[in-house]
């Protein structure tokens, strides 16, 4: 297994302690005892595609050029041959301006939609399936002794989810390396981050492996296939429809990452089976967060 005195630190890591993203709260305990605790902020961001306003999204404020960028890449509206020409943070006004060398193809059919914070519904433009047809992910391989070195990295790195709850993150990883470590009250928020960073940064997703806290859903794995990236893993459960769909793009798909354990139900060809799981200590019921994600 990975040592992990030689893994190199993130590019990107969380910053729990950052001014504008958490507020503290007073209230009182089970017992009835005054405590305070510190709460997660959310504030509206407004995405503009040149002068064209696109989605309005809940967040916690921190990235916002990588959430703009990754929204309306993993929406279909900035393709990969649209040069990005300037982004504009207005931060009184609570706006970001995404702006390209020409005109794009969707600024004429956009109306203006709310996307919310929920676990469960992302605002998504036009067929959700758009893109996955014909789409081949790369035949890369996923060592276990990688999975297990990066959930027992990434599960006590300091972070939002630790300290306050009510945050999902999400992960982008090299083999047993994790690269950038984003978060947001949506984990739509927090993939997109993922995805603008990596626009931005050049960065390659062939190689990569993708780490949530969040469920596997549909959207998550149609998201993680359009980036390209051929492996998602997480710490929680799957849906249906979301393995479903895993199966039909050929994205490896891994849930349940809780210790010793794990359970992959697509893409398990990727799977090198290196390290004995008798070997990695079961992970202790006081890891993970403090309060509800």
């Amino acid at each position: 297994m990975a040592s992990e005195a030689r893994i190199p630190p993130y590019v990107i890591a969380p910053d729990p302690g950052a001014d504008g993203l958490t507020r503290a709260v007073e209230g009182t305990d089970h017992t009835g005892a005054r405590v305070e605790i510190a709460v997660v902020e959310e504030r509206p961001l407004t995405i503009y595609l040149n002068s064209q306003e696109i989605v309005t999204a809940m967040t916690i404020g921190d990235y916002p050029h990588y959430l703009a960028v990754g929204f309306l890449e993993n929406q279909g509206m900035l393709r990969p041959e649209d040069e990005i020409t300037g982004i504009d943070f207005d931060e009184e006004l609570e706006t970001v301006v995404v702006r390209t060398a020409s005109q794009t193809t969707y600024e004429e059919k956009v109306k203006k939609k709310t996307r919310t914070s929920g676990c469960a519904v992302g605002t998504v433009f036009g067929d959700m399936m758009e893109g996955l047809e014909g789409l081949t992910l790369p035949e890369a391989e996923v060592r276990t002794s990688w999975l297990y070195a990066l959930a027992r990295q990434i599960n006590t790195t300091p972070s939002l989810y630790l300290e306050a709850g009510a945050i999902h993150g999400t992960v982008l990883c090299a083999e047993d390396r994790p690269l950038v470590y984003m978060e947001d009250v949506g984990r739509h928020n927090a993939v997109d981050k993922i995805a603008g960073w990596m626009r931005l940064e050049g960065e390659t997703a062939r190689d990569k492996i993708l780490y949530t806290t969040g469920r596997l859903t549909s959207e998550m794995v149609i998201k993680c296939a359009l980036m390209g990236i051929p492996v998602l893993a997480s710490r929680s459960g799957f849906t249906a429809w979301g393995v479903e769909i895993a199966r039909q793009v050929g994205l490896t798909c891994i849930g349940r990452m809780r210790g010793q354990r794990f359970v992959c139900l697509s893409g398990e060809e990727r799977l090198v089976r290196d390290v004995d799981p008798a070997s990695v200590p079961e992970e202790s019921r006081r890891s993970g967060r403090k309060g509800a994600a």
